[in-house]
């Protein structure tokens, strides 16, 4: 926490880097709201970047944590209707 005031974006990794099409660690959406909070006491701007597991089912979740970008790979490029799937993240 003490370099937050000091860079303009934290990557959250949602997943064990490395390896595309992982699951979503839940965990670490926790971890994205205590950042959020501090971000917001500490009158702080920084974006919140996660990555990886990112997909339809759970953005909305990962968003109401406290991300603002969101790193999709395997949801989009696995989709059958990429347009589509990239206009459902997008909201």
């Amino acid at each position: 926490y003490e370099f937050l005031p000091y860079i303009h974006m934290c990557l959250v990794m949602t997943v064990e880097p490395g390896l595309g099409g992982q699951k979503l660690i839940p965990e670490t959406i926790q971890k994205e709201r205590d950042l959020k909070k501090y971000i917001d006491e500490n009158n702080l701007e920084l974006d919140i970047e996660v990555d990886g597991g990112i997909k339809e089912e759970n953005i909305e979740e990962v968003k109401s944590a406290g991300a603002n970008i969101f790193v999709v790979g395997t949801a989009i490029v696995k989709s059958e209707n990429m347009e589509g799937t990239i206009n459902s993240l997008r909201m």
